[in-house]
């Protein structure tokens, strides 16, 4: 059955709003004393669920919002957490699989035609700067009615694309850095997982991967770490019926993080808080508990089961 917190998520719109948080005068939910991260989509896997969004975390500090992932339907969910697309300042993918990139064209334009103003610096692996230059083609019919109709100034020299490849410093803005390091999602290759430190926090998201420790060096102190997580026992009933089940259930063990093995890879990073997202299999309903229960046995800090629209 869902918890009390999503009974309760599905009454207000809003998920976990996190302690020392308020609300301002317009109703959006304002974390005093800096950063805010707000998990956009806590579902794995490319097709919709019923209760989980696709993969997308936004970083906000001030004005400026940066995104982790684009998943299916995250310009919508942008809306429910009330966080004005032109405000976006740099969108990081972390690998090139359809639940974490389908929507990243539509949000750069739904941004535009919102009133996007300032550039967006957009990174990711290869091939970011042809899917960019694709998605503006296949658009270009609407893009230039929009131009002529409602003046607006082009989106294309408004999107910066770049390609990252290896482990390293990304993105530098003098208000957040953003740091890549490459995880293990076999067969997908470049992965990244990225760490955001800003002035009041340090914040990691894995990315989709498999134990990896890339990952808990990136990850040393940071004060949340946010990790993908897989329910083994509950991938059985995904695979009922599949004609693929095998290869895919190799696929699953191989490139993704199991409840028990999260829990080491948050103390062995000596993170402050571990938050659970990107559940796999994203549509299993299960208590959370038992999301969080392998990994409370090696990690005594503070642990979240996420949720749509949670605030952490």
């Amino acid at each position: 059955m869902p918890s009390r917190r999503r009974f309760v998520a599905a009454l207000t719109g809003c998920v976990g709003v996190a302690p020392g948080t308020g609300v301002d005068a317009s109703g959006i939910r304002v974390r005093s004393g800096g950063t805010r991260v707000i998990l956009l989509g806590t579902g794995g896997g490319p097709t919709p669920k019923r209760l989980r969004s696709a993969p997308a975390q936004a970083v906000i500090v001030g004005d400026r919002t940066y995104m982790v992932d684009c998943g299916d339907g995250v310009s919508r969910q942008l809306a429910m957490a009330r966080v004005p697309l032109p405000s976006i300042r740099a969108v990081l993918i972390t690998h090139q699989h359809s639940d974490h990139n389908a929507d990243y064209g539509n949000l750069l334009m739904f941004a535009w035609i919102a009133g996007l103003r300032a550039p967006i610096d957009t990174y990711g692996p290869p091939p970011l700067q042809k899917m960019t230059r694709l998605f503006l083609e296949m658009n270009a019919y609407d893009l230039e009615v929009r131009q002529r109709d409602e003046g607006r100034p082009p989106l294309s020299p408004s999107i910066r694309a770049h390609e990252i490849d290896k482990d390293g410093l990304v993105f530098d803005d003098g208000r957040v850095k953003v740091t890549a390091a490459l995880n293990r999602h076999p067969p997908v290759t470049p992965s990244f997982a990225y760490r955001f430190d800003t002035p009041d926090r340090s914040i990691v998201f894995s990315g989709d991967t498999n134990v990896s420790e890339n990952v808990i060096r990136l990850a040393q102190g940071a004060d949340v770490l946010v990790h993908e997580v897989m329910h083994v026992p509950a991938i059985g009933p995904l695979l009922e019926g599949d004609p693929n089940a095998t290869r895919l259930r190799e696929h699953l063990l191989a490139s993704h993080t199991t409840t028990a093995d999260v829990g080491r890879v948050a103390a062995e990073a000596n993170v402050k808080t571990l938050v659970l997202s990107h559940f796999v299999p994203g549509n299993a309903e299960l208590p959370d508990d038992d999301w969080a229960a392998g990994a409370r046995k090696l990690f005594k800090g503070r642990i979240i089961v996420g949720t749509d629209l949670m605030e952490i």
